[in-house]
């Protein structure tokens, strides 16, 4: 399966899990769905039938919050069956809101708290440079994360430690739970700042174009990790959802749910 046809299928799932169940975290979820698209569909070493292999490429899904972006790639890319995804968010259910490991094939890291997954991720990259495994390491974070002090602390290991088998790639969608990033705790420059910490930076100017992320995941690395900034569009997809912060927790009922439908339907590839 194409990227596109997995970003489309992916948004077609979280729609329906976010309106079915009442959850939240559907405008995050969007915007990151096209940098796991072309994670799981062109970049990535992985069998879905062995997911422990032990020479798999390793992603953390730093921003949880966006689970059901990460649990409808697995779904899709084999990991376990799409009929799963009915059981999001239910009682009992091993698919919780923020994303789980526990019992769920495919997923390296529970995550939720902000920059706790990027720094396990950090970790598992410096295991394998001990153990001079081949794997990458990939940790997706939101740009609301950067306000962690871990992920600076990250910053400085994986620059002192050379992990140039570690990759971070930022879902810079510029807002967060409570209003824009820019308002709420200045990041820019962005690029530079890691830049600083001695990170070969790549910037994007549109995170949701394939080719564009496609360049950049595959771009050589020299002796530095690598840290993508990728401009994304909060909601992106669905035109009411998009750069709309009421997004981060609302869900699509009623007319807001016939018209997404609507709208994921006419960009069907």
């Amino acid at each position: 399966m194409n990227s596109k046809e997995l970003a489309w299928r992916m948004r077609r799932h979280e729609l329906e899990m976010v309106h079915n169940t009442h959850a939240s975290h559907i405008g995050a979820a969007l915007s990151v769905t096209d940098i796991i698209a072309v994670l799981y569909s062109d970049i990535l070493k992985y069998n879905s039938e062995r997911p422990k292999d032990d020479s798999r490429d390793r992603v953390v899904l730093s921003k949880g919050h966006a689970g059901i972006a990460m649990y409808s790639a697995l779904a899709e890319s084999g990991f376990f069956s799409v009929e799963e995804l009915d059981k999001y968010y239910t009682n009992g259910s091993v698919y919780s809101g923020h994303v789980s490991h526990k019992g769920i094939p495919g997923v390296e890291f529970s995550t939720g708290s902000l920059g706790h997954g990027v720094s396990v991720a950090c970790g598992l990259a410096l295991a394998a440079k001990i153990q001079k495994k081949s794997h990458r390491v990939y940790a997706i974070m939101g740009d609301g994360e950067c306000d962690e002090g871990v992920v600076w602390e990250t910053a400085l290991v994986g620059n002192q430690k050379k992990l140039n088998n570690f990759i971070v790639i930022v879902d810079h969608n510029h807002m967060q739970a409570m209003g824009d990033c820019e308002e709420v705790c200045s990041l820019e420059p962005l690029g530079d700042k890691w830049r600083s910490f001695g990170w070969d930076v790549i910037e994007l100017e549109d995170g949701n174009d394939h080719d564009q992320l496609r360049d950049a995941l595959t771009k050589e690395m020299g002796e530095s990790p690598r840290c993508i900034i990728a401009n994304t569009i909060k909601g992106k997809g669905i035109s009411f959802m998009e750069n709309q912060l009421l997004w981060h927790y609302r869900d699509p009922q009623g007319e807001f749910y016939e018209k997404a439908v609507e709208e994921l339907e006419a960009q069907r590839p």
